[in-house]
């Protein structure tokens, strides 16, 4: 076989029209591609059913083992990175708990993708002009509770 290589063999390719690697785990058949963040929800969604804080082998028990244990600690850490879970140390490794629900962890994305912008004018227009009617009107009241003073902060003082 002279296009062969040293060390590869044709039993090696993909089937045509495939890409190695592609999908959520190409070792297994019928796996899917996940959505953005998605580990990250579900991961915190098990956290959270935890009561408490919990390892992450508990996590990835309750996960039905179909991720790594590695993989696991990889999701931990970038939610801790986020500020999603705290962790505390016990004996060698951690346990951790989650500090944000779905909605936080999707604001915190949203903050994320603002934060990367240089016109923030811009991108705030476009995203409120994007809006549907009732998700504007909801948008206004949040900022309106938001602007009104707390007990703890009667706002401005006499001028």
């Amino acid at each position: 076989m002279d296009t062969a290589r040293a060390g590869h063999h044709p039993d090696n390719e993909p089937p045509h029209g495939e890409v190695p690697g592609a999908g959520a785990n190409p070792g297994r058949p019928g796996a899917r591609k996940r959505g953005q963040g998605e580990l990250e929800a579900q991961v915190l969604a098990v956290l959270r059913s935890a009561g408490g804080p919990a390892t992450a082998g508990w996590v990835q028990e309750r996960l039905d083992g179909a991720l790594a244990y590695t993989t696991v600690i990889t999701i931990l850490s970038r939610l801790y990175a986020k500020k999603c879970v705290t962790r505390s140390r016990q004996g060698r490794s951690y346990t951790w708990t989650s500090a944000s629900d779905e909605a936080g962890l999707a604001a915190l994305r949203m903050r994320r993708v603002l934060d990367g912008e240089r016109d923030r004018e811009a991108v705030l227009a476009r995203f409120v002009s994007a809006l549907s009617p009732g998700d504007e009107e909801r948008l206004r009241t949040l900022l309106a509770k938001a602007a009104e003073p707390t007990p703890d902060d009667p706002g401005p003082g006499p001028a």
